[in-house]
């Protein structure tokens, strides 16, 4: 096997190794100075690029090839087009030119804009991301070349989420180089963003899920009552791997690695029927490429195991929902990690001063942060006691916020806390090296070694949102830090100065503690830290005059992009819930209010047969029952009233902002008044009397 995956490995990606087999070397210069420098390409190469692209998909079986994009839907797009090409005699050729490779033209006035693009106006562009490697899908349509793209309007907006996450990747970049010139590392050209985004998910049988129709519509339950067992034994975190899952995640693995993605960590997750797949670090926009294709080749490869892949933040209630864990650090050309602290931070000035710069971009865009990781099932996630709280802040550990404290105390860092040797008390045991700090599962943005862990996102959530606005805000503070140091008389002096004084101001947005806590929750509010409790509240922060001027300064987004994104936002989160809400009112009147009633007719039925027979019985338990059920309900279908109200409300409010909030503040709290009476029905009804898969049946028969 350790054979066979070397062997695999990239055997569906156009790699930097095909490219040197296949490109005539000036070919290939001239293409890796355009992906390290950020160079223009030329016509001519991109011709040389596509038809040795061509030659290398066909060999390989492929018939077809398509621009791969990353529209505002939250998923990936494609349109597929053949290489054939007419020829006389009724011939063809197969053939793909540079042009083809560069520019696609889908339809932009059907993906989401959020007023950028009129209906009627439909031109829009795809263009070749030539830092992304083109790879082969292999399915049922066959072989399937596909080139990563960005996708932009006719008049030039970003329609995507790869356009300003790329733009962010070269601000961060070139304030990052501003600041490694002043330390005199003149060698530095760019620096890169690396991400490893930890992905969290859940696997049902599919028969099971088909019978679910809030599964199938809404991607989590809608109704459900816990059964006996949850995870509350904590049996499930680690444990063995069922057979069935264990095949599955093979397949997975295999699938990944021959699309060149670092499959690295797989195990099982807290709630029972979650598992988890973490890779090896990348780029940030191949790390986004990656992680789209993990979800779509997990979902893919469930379903060749009569299987389903739920990917939203919170399919079950009553157990952990799912989040992506977004690893984050800087990387020079020279690979040198910026966020390595070594083993004397203390004495690591340019460390300390990165540092220092991402707790000023963290405490002044939390709102910006919280925003990034927000979506509509992240809402029920965040502050719930299974992921970090709403609240943005940095844990840093005993060593670092050691270091800190003697900066702001005395002046000066003269000493590291070092992590030394753990005895187990086994002698048979090693002495293992322990770290100079602990981890904290709590902290929304945990500083983890050599990178920053930000935790907050939910597991449907592209990656590349959250890091588009972290790589601003970090660039936005290097670059205030670029401007004041390169004025400076001694640079020793004002390096110094510009750590202590950020420290100093931003000290509050370090916590190390229980997030999890009322304590701080009470503390955070004190700090004077935003706690935004939901999606619709965070969006607003994003048309702000803060933002406006930050991603503008920046080139990452216009204000018009904006404008454009907090629409689409609103949107989704009525779209979502206007969903979610309808499935249960159909599910409610046609599947359990019936199931309810089929019950309760039967235990009159009973009661009367009883009665009939034996007169003086003892029916008490009968009645009681009879009396409870139908109590519930009574109340489920005055529940049942309002929602169906509510939803008809909600479709006559003014799109955007006025129809979210009410989305979130009426309809949203009658959707859990509904659930109740319906829960504790499905305790009642007998097992062969209600319509879909229970809690039980999702979570253990795997």
């Amino acid at each position: 096997m350790a054979e066979k995956l070397t062997e695999i490995f990239g055997i569906d990606v156009f790699n930097e190794s095909t490219m040197i087999e296949r490109l005539p070397k000036k070919t290939y210069a001239a293409l890796k100075k355009t992906i390290q420098n950020g160079e223009d390409l030329e016509p001519a190469v991109a011709d040389v690029v596509a038809n040795a692209m061509k030659d290398w998909a066909i060999e390989r079986g492929a018939t077809h090839f398509t621009h791969w994009f990353q529209p505002m839907t939250g998923v990936t797009a494609e349109k597929h087009d053949s290489f054939i090409s007419p020829t006389s005699g009724g011939k063809v050729l197969m053939e793909f030119s540079g042009k083809e490779l560069i520019k696609g033209e889908p339809d932009a006035s059907s993906f989401p804009s959020g007023g950028l693009r009129a209906t009627f106006e439909a031109r829009g562009y795809t263009a070749w991301d030539c830092t992304s490697p083109a790879f082969l899908r292999v399915d049922a349509a066959g072989v399937t070349l596909c080139i990563p793209t960005a996708f932009c309007s006719y008049t030039g907006e970003a329609l995507d989420k790869k356009t300003p996450l790329l733009r962010s990747m070269e601000a961060l970049s070139d304030q990052t180089v501003r600041i490694l010139k002043l330390f005199g590392h003149g060698d530095v050209k760019s620096v890169s963003c690396s991400v490893g985004p930890e992905q969290e998910y859940f696997l049902v049988d599919k028969a099971k899920y088909l019978k679910r129709e809030d599964l199938i519509f809404s991607g989590r339950t809608l109704f459900g009552a816990m059964p006996p067992k949850g995870q509350e034994m904590e049996d499930h975190y680690f444990g063995s791997l069922k057979e069935r899952i264990s095949g599955f995640m093979k397949e997975v693995n295999e699938e990944c690695w021959k699309l060149g993605i670092l499959a690295k960590t797989q195990h099982n997750e807290v709630a029972p029927a979650q598992h988890e797949l973490a890779p090896i670090y990348a780029s940030a926009n191949i790390a986004t490429d990656h992680n789209q294709l993990v979800m779509e080749t997990m979902k893919k490869v469930a379903n060749r195991h009569g299987l389903v892949c739920l990917l939203h933040e919170k399919p079950f209630a009553g157990v952990n929902g799912s989040g992506k864990h977004n690893n984050w650090s800087m990387v020079t050309n020279t690979g040198k990690n910026l966020l390595d602290p070594g083993k004397t931070p203390h004495e690591n000035v340019q460390f300390l001063l990165f540092l220092a710069a991402i707790l000023k971009a963290v405490d002044d865009n939390a709102d910006l942060l919280r925003l990034s990781a927000s979506n509509p099932g992240n809402d029920h996630r965040l502050g719930a006691n299974e992921a970090p709280p709403a609240i943005i802040s940095v844990f840093l550990g005993e060593q670092l916020t050691d270091v800190l404290t003697q900066l702001i105390e005395t002046g000066e860092a003269t000493s590291s806390k070092q992590g030394g040797k753990l005895n187990i008390g086994v002698h048979t045991l090693p002495k293992i090296g322990k770290d100079a700090t602990d981890r904290n599962r709590t902290s929304p943005f945990a500083f983890t070694g050599n990178k920053f862990e930000f935790r907050m996102l939910g597991s449907s959530t592209s990656i590349a949102g959250p890091n588009t606005t972290l790589n601003t805000i970090v660039a936005e503070v290097l670059s205030d830090f670029a401007d004041e140091l390169e004025k400076a008389d001694n640079f020793d002096v004002a390096v110094h100065d510009l750590i202590k004084k950020t420290v100093t101001e931003h000290q509050r947005i370090v916590f190390n503690g229980n997030g999890y806590s009322d304590e701080w929750v009470a503390e955070a509010k004190k700090r004077g830290l935003p706690n935004i409790n939901s999606m619709v509240e965070a969006i607003s922060c994003m048309v702000s005059e803060k933002a406006v001027k930050i991603f503008g300064k920046h080139n990452v987004f216009s204000e018009a992009e904006l404008h454009s994104r907090a629409e689409i936002e609103y949107e989704s989160y009525s779209k979502t819930i206007n969903i979610e809400a309808k499935t249960m009112i159909e599910m409610a009147s046609k599947l359990f209010i019936p199931a309810g009633i089929k019950y309760a007719s039967g235990l009159a039925a009973s009661i009367n047969s009883i009665k009939t027979a034996v007169p003086d019985a003892d029916v008490s338990v009968e009645v009681g029952l009879l009396k409870e059920t139908s109590a519930f309900l009574a109340s489920a279908k005055a529940e049942l009233g309002k929602l169906q109200s509510y939803v008809a409300t909600a479709a006559e409010k003014e799109e955007g902002v006025e129809q979210a909030k009410y989305f979130r503040n009426v309809v949203f709290p009658a959707m859990s008044e509904l659930r109740k009476p319906i829960d504790e029905l499905e305790l009642i009804v007998d097992k062969e009397i209600w319509p879909v898969p229970t809690y039980g049946d999702l979570l253990f028969e795997v």
